[in-house]
């Protein structure tokens, strides 16, 4: 006799991964379609509406390039991508905060000396951001990686703008020195607008929200025996700090970008007195 499914559909889905041989995806299997089935009960959605839904994600699987992530984009502005960096978060309070990856991290940034800039095209006001990479005891970490990426002084990213930025700009892999102290020259970044010409973008639109972002760098940092974090570094007093399209702030990761009279650190860094400088030390956890 054929099976009912129109009163059990939810435990028959269930129950289809059954055999599932990781319990881990079996777990979240199940747990994904009991939340779902129970969106679709409580708002009933219409043919015409469901079709709608499989459009949008198709579209925005369509959007999804080797240098654009339209999907991570569209968890950032649904707040998963900071809830997940959350939940996954150690919790240890003296550790730097995650904050989300973005859609525009590439695989690999450009190897560079410390010191050496990121800025290539130099059409925006310079600055210098330097820190330390320490233990959650505070020991230095020599040797630590710095995966470091941002937006031009217009909010572009190289890859959004490859006719206007040479290949690896704003971008740079950075090595940590024997007491754990980094630093590399920038230009201060600016707010920017997130991509709003594929179907997240429509969905800014349709909803009244604003696509902007507050002024930051991007950090992914590692160090043997210790769990890397990927953050940012806000710069402090600039707009959208308290409505980021994506919700990422976090107060711990709002810097000054201040100016800094010293003839001396000047000299050290390699500019022109005086200069925009961020101090940023990153804590890590031990794995």
């Amino acid at each position: 006799m054929a099976r009912e499914f129109t009163t059990g559909i939810t435990e028959a889905v269930v129950d289809s991964f059954a055999d599932t041989a990781d319990p881990r995806l079996r777990e979240l299997l199940g747990s994904l379609t009991r939340h779902l089935h129970a969106f679709v009960r409580e708002t009933r959605p219409t043919t015409g509406e469901w079709e709608s839904a499989m459009a949008f994600l198709t579209a925005t699987g369509r959007m999804c390039t080797d240098t654009r992530q339209e999907f991570i984009l569209l968890s950032d502005v649904l707040g998963v991508s900071t809830l997940v960096e959350t939940l996954n978060g150690h919790g240890d309070p003296g550790a730097t905060e995650p904050t989300v990856l973005g859609p525009f991290h590439v695989t690999r940034s450009p190897v560079r000396e410390l010191g050496a800039t990121i800025d290539l095209v130099g059409t925006a006001e310079p600055c210098v951001v330097s820190g330390r990479v320490l233990s959650r005891d505070g020991t230095p970490l020599p040797g630590a990686v710095l995966d470091v990426w941002q937006a031009d002084g217009e909010g572009f990213y190289d890859v959004q703008r490859p006719d206007v930025q040479p290949p690896g700009n704003g971008r740079g892999l950075f090595t940590a020195d024997a007491e754990g102290r980094f630093r590399f020259r920038t230009c201060v970044p600016s707010p920017y607008p997130i991509p709003v010409d594929g179907p997240v973008g429509a969905l800014l639109g349709a909803t009244g929200r604003h696509p902007w972002r507050p002024a930051h760098i991007h950090f992914i940092v590692s160090a043997e025996g210790h769990a890397p974090v990927t953050t940012h570094i806000f710069v402090a007093g600039g707009p959208y700090l308290d409505s980021d399209a994506v919700f990422a702030v976090k107060r711990s990761l709002v810097r000054d970008f201040a100016e800094t009279d010293d003839p001396a650190l000047a000299r050290e860094f390699g500019v022109a007195n005086p200069f925009r400088h961020a101090r940023f030390d990153l804590v890590l956890e031990p794995a």
